[in-house]
């Protein structure tokens, strides 16, 4: 296929599409693979349009949009938030992203981005824990069994050499849930009574819970010193889980600070509170763990150059494996000038 055939023909990567694609790939090559696009990605940060989501909120949840582009390729993200929704058989969370050509504006593909998000959120968590947490981290403690689990669990695994997971959800159903995907994975997996006894002995702690309050999910007297902390929950205005305390013990690492700063953990914090951004460390500009004994705090809300990076690639592995489907969304008249020749002649008056 050429370059412009490319352009003309809309790729769709649709849910069976996306599944049917990772199950080619194997998800622990695909977590990887993405996490090496979001550090190629953050690597060339400055490059990069970037903007707080644009956020429509209402009583029951908040729809937004999260767009990015460097000079070749555009993107964005559409995502809902409504807590209410599992009441109703329905989930939290579900996205779909668009990648296009910055060149000709034509869009390229079209693809799901409820599983793409959780793989992202996964990659992005492991890379910067990569860079964050100690060389020897092999234990993490899991605070919340819902829906990022799993994800988060195979990126540790694979990206950081996590072999034992310390997991704690208030809902025995949400354990039940874990236990039985991960069935197989090779991680020792051992259920804990309590977020306190999670944590004991662990060398990362990550937080993923779905409730949209500010809660003190890890107080300050959990967190041990030289521990890496994953704060992933917050996104949300309103929404926190750590105690501002532990924020005060550590260094606090952010993807975009006008965004971490309305919705991360620092929305506890004073405007001027210090923090670092990921990508200056991975750049080599900003130093990132200065001791084995330095507590350090990822506090992720999640960027849309995030999901540029995966949906980029995706884009990629379409282009690779065949998966996805041409869809007729995009007019290509024989002539561009002439749009309305595509319809059907009107009736002589």
């Amino acid at each position: 296929m050429t370059e412009e055939s490319q352009m003309r023909n809309m790729r769709y990567l649709g849910v069976a599409d996306m599944i049917a694609l990772i199950e080619q790939l194997g998800i622990g090559n695909v977590l990887k693979g993405m996490a090496a696009y979001i550090e190629e990605d953050f690597r060339n940060w400055p490059d990069f349009d970037k903007t707080p989501r644009v956020a429509s909120h209402s009583d029951a949840g908040v729809i937004e949009l999260m767009p990015t582009a460097n000079a070749e390729l555009y993107g964005f993200k559409y995502v809902n938030g409504h807590p209410g929704n599992f009441r109703a058989g329905l989930q939290t969370v579900t996205g779909f992203g668009v990648l296009a050509d910055v060149a000709t504006g034509y869009p390229m593909l079209l693809s799901e981005m409820t599983i793409a998000t959780a793989l992202r959120t996964a990659a992005a968590s492991a890379m910067a824990a990569r860079h964050l947490a100690r060389a020897d981290s092999k234990v993490m403690a899991l605070i919340g069994a819902g829906a990022q689990s799993e994800f988060q669990t195979i990126a540790f695994k694979e990206i950081v050499g996590i072999n034992r997971v310390q997991v704690y959800d208030i809902a025995p159903e949400a354990i039940a849930k874990y236990r039985r995907n991960l069935a197989g994975s090779g991680i020792e997996i051992t259920v804990a009574g309590s977020a306190a006894e999670a944590v004991q002995g662990a060398d990362i702690i990550t937080t993923v819970t779905a409730d949209k309050r500010n809660a003190t999910i890890l107080s300050d007297n959990m967190v041990s010193a030289g521990v890496h902390v994953n704060a992933i929950g917050g996104d949300c205005p309103g929404k926190t889980e750590l105690q501002a305390s532990i924020l005060t013990r550590g260094r606090v690492f952010v993807e975009y600070p006008p965004q971490t700063r309305i919705e991360g953990e620092i929305q506890q914090m004073p405007e001027d509170f210090p923090v670092t951004e990921l990508w200056s460390v991975i750049t080599g500009a900003t130093p990132g763990r200065l001791s084995a004994h330095e507590i350090t705090i990822f506090d992720s809300v999640g960027f849309a150059i995030e999901d540029f990076s995966a949906l980029r690639y995706l884009w990629d592995q379409v282009q690779a494996t065949g998966h996805g489907q041409i869809i007729d969304l995009l007019t290509t008249p024989e002539d561009p000038r002439d749009l309305f020749g595509l319809l059907s002649k009107p009736e002589a008056a």
